[in-house]
């Protein structure tokens, strides 16, 4: 049974359409915010013409069968940066809590936690599984390619239909934890120059009650110091020239996924900077930057060397590494672009 049919779907249908009279170039995400509701409400409406399908059972279950559909378009996005990357889902691995895709081409690491609902949706022909968070703001979505088993992608949704659905609940996601501003930098520098993996700063930020923001601010310029700007449009454009390989992520509360290796082609779209390559795109709006910093983190392998860009708000938009896996050092190219940035020495 559609939803379309309810009172709440047949008011944002006509309020969605009044807005895209104005605005017929926006997206839903933006729709949703102009119009004070929820993308996943709108989709739920069939908002713009579009038919949906409420997917019941464990979000869990669902990612674990997606390997089934082949070569697809994965897409996670900030209110900042849309990520977009082409291939299959492989090697999932999934727990109550977490789960990571370690494909060559597709890479996630997934909170499930943050995951609420999900939907299989076609618009106009475009059809993919979205999945919201509990305020029904996108997580995460998979789009149908020519490359897809539509065939298994049918069976999917067949599977996973909730043949009577209820109007989504909507609900504002909880107010993260205060962090303090106040900070001891000599035990901070101590246990940053301790790490021995770039995943250990998380843990660091959760021991001082910390924001990345002011850890960053207080560890010293050898190891984070601000840039300008420009800068990440700069490396894009430096990391094209060289080859260098290099990894883009991008994440929100439900979702990090991630890009290795190089890319051909970067182009500025009025306030958008751009990769535009076969198998990924990169669509960043880098009016949205506040601070971007040159991060120096220790490891077992070396020092790693990060680009991260940040917005007002002190929330990561998204962080470029050199290419590596756990063992080998960082790319003698990237850790030299970097520097080349720095206004004061790395540790090294």
């Amino acid at each position: 049974m559609s939803l379309a049919h309810s009172n709440q779907a047949e008011s944002l249908r006509l309020a969605y359409d009044t807005f895209l009279q104005q605005n017929p170039k926006a997206r839903i995400r933006t729709a949703a915010q102009a119009l004070q509701t929820s993308e996943m409400e709108l989709v739920a409406a069939g908002a713009g013409g579009l038919q949906s399908r409420r997917l019941q059972g464990a979000v869990q279950d669902l990612v674990k069968e997606l390997g089934t559909l082949g070569r697809v378009m994965a897409l996670s996005r900030n209110d900042w940066v849309v990520h977009e990357r082409h291939g299959a889902y492989e090697n999932i691995r999934v727990t109550q809590s977490m789960g990571i895709v370690l494909g060559p081409d597709i890479d996630l690491r997934i909170f499930f936690n943050q995951w609420a609902s999900a939907w299989a949706v076609n618009d106009q022909g475009r059809q993919s599984l979205q999945f919201f968070d509990g305020s029904g703001t996108a997580i995460h979505k998979v789009f149908c390619t020519e490359e897809t088993d539509l065939v298994a992608y049918q069976a999917f949704i067949e599977k996973y239909t909730d043949p009577d659905p209820a109007w989504p609940n909507v609900h504002p996601l909880p107010q993260e934890k205060t962090t303090q501003d106040h900070v001891d930098a000599a035990e901070l520098r101590q246990r940053w120059l301790a790490m021995t993996d770039t995943h250990q700063f998380h843990g660091l930020l959760q021991d001082f009650n910390l924001s990345r923001m002011t850890a960053l601010q207080h560890a010293g310029p050898d190891l984070a110091q601000p840039v300008d700007n420009n800068t990440i449009e700069s490396m894009l454009n430096a990391v094209v020239e060289q080859q260098i390989p290099f990894m883009c992520f991008v994440g929100n509360s439900g979702i990090v996924q991630i890009h290795s290796g190089v890319i051909d082609r970067v182009l500025r779209t009025g306030p958008w900077f751009n990769v535009l390559d076969p198998v990924f795109n990169l669509h960043l709006d880098t009016t949205a930057i506040t601070d971007t910093w040159l991060v120096n983190r220790p490891t077992s392998d070396g020092w790693i060397t990060s680009l991260e860009c940040y917005a007002a708000n002190g929330e990561l938009i998204t962080q470029f590494f050199g290419a590596r896996k756990p063992g080998i050092p960082e790319l003698s190219t990237w850790r030299q672009l970097l520097s080349s940035y720095a206004l004061e020495p790395l540790a090294a």
